[in-house]
């Protein structure tokens, strides 16, 4: 990246989860996304999820965060489900890119879908594989797959994920049909409830968040490799259990009632100005 695609920090935010470290969010010029600064090298980075807070890498339900999360999460399926089957797909082809333990491989595959997933924490893979008959790969695994051979491919909260962004959307693109579907699901630093906790917004979620995406941002990074977002979708739980972990990055404890309302107000505000928490984006070629 050159410094003449950047700009002055945008932020400093701090790692609450792992290290305790303080990064810098800088905006990209060229695609108005916020980077992660520094960004941990590829041997370092997967040190930062070693610890049992990961909620995407594990099943457990040990505190109240975790129970609202795994609630929320069967709901959430339904409503992706609902979604992939709302396309017109030749064979109901399925990959699912980063599927953390494999739930929604698993409710996809029991509606007959053929799912494949890659995930790369080796742990949340074994539980995945349980629930998809052994469906799920490591990262490597990708460049097995043949090209234009999926009709839908997700990444539900994976792509600020990302180390290799632009050459991994272009790899993904390949993989998928000519008329297929791409599913991509990522926080909204434009959202109500961002920019009321700012640097303790728990979407930073830095340095596992390298990427951090506005709606704009999204549109001008896949036109690049000519796919148009055709449309876009709310999450609607996201600011609620999110201003849940952000009210105890500020103040130290979970002050439910006080992450309710801010979450209640984002998705009120969102109702006008589109700009919810997280976004659901529908991408095909252009």
């Amino acid at each position: 990246m050159s410094s003449q695609n950047i700009q002055n920090a945008f932020i400093k935010v701090k790692d609450y989860s792992v290290s305790g470290e303080e990064f810098q969010l800088i905006e990209n010029k060229t695609y108005g996304y916020l980077e992660t600064i520094p960004k941990p090298s590829l041997d370092k980075l997967p040190e930062y999820y070693q610890t049992e807070d990961y909620i995407s890498h594990t099943d457990s339900k040990r505190n109240l965060f975790e129970k609202v999360y795994h609630s929320i999460r069967e709901i959430s399926l339904k409503r992706k489900l609902k979604l992939i089957n709302s396309f017109k797909t030749e064979q109901k082809t399925l990959l699912d890119f980063g599927c953390g333990t494999g739930d929604f491989l698993n409710t996809a595959q029991n509606n007959n879908w053929i799912v494949s997933g890659i995930e790369p924490n080796k742990e949340a893979r074994l539980i995945a594989n349980s629930k998809t008959n052994q469906s799920v790969f490591d990262s490597n695994y990708i460049n097995n797959l043949e090209k234009e051979s999926f009709d839908v491919i997700t990444l539900w909260h994976v792509l600020e994920h990302i180390p290799n962004l632009e050459a991994q959307i272009a790899q993904l693109k390949a993989l998928l049909k000519p008329s297929g579907v791409l599913i991509i699901a990522v926080p909204n630093y434009k959202s109500y409830d961002s920019n009321y906790y700012k640097q303790f917004w728990a979407a930073l979620d830095v340095p596992r968040h390298l990427w951090h995406f506005n709606q704009k941002s999204v549109s001008k990074l896949f036109a690049k490799i000519n796919m148009s977002v055709v449309k876009t979708l709310p999450m609607i739980f996201d600011s609620y259990y999110v201003s849940l972990l952000s009210e105890k990055y500020k103040s130290g404890w979970m002050n439910i009632f006080k992450a309710f309302w801010i979450g209640f107000r984002s998705n009120y505000k969102a109702k006008s100005s589109g700009e919810y928490s997280s976004l659901i984006y529908v991408l095909k070629n252009s």
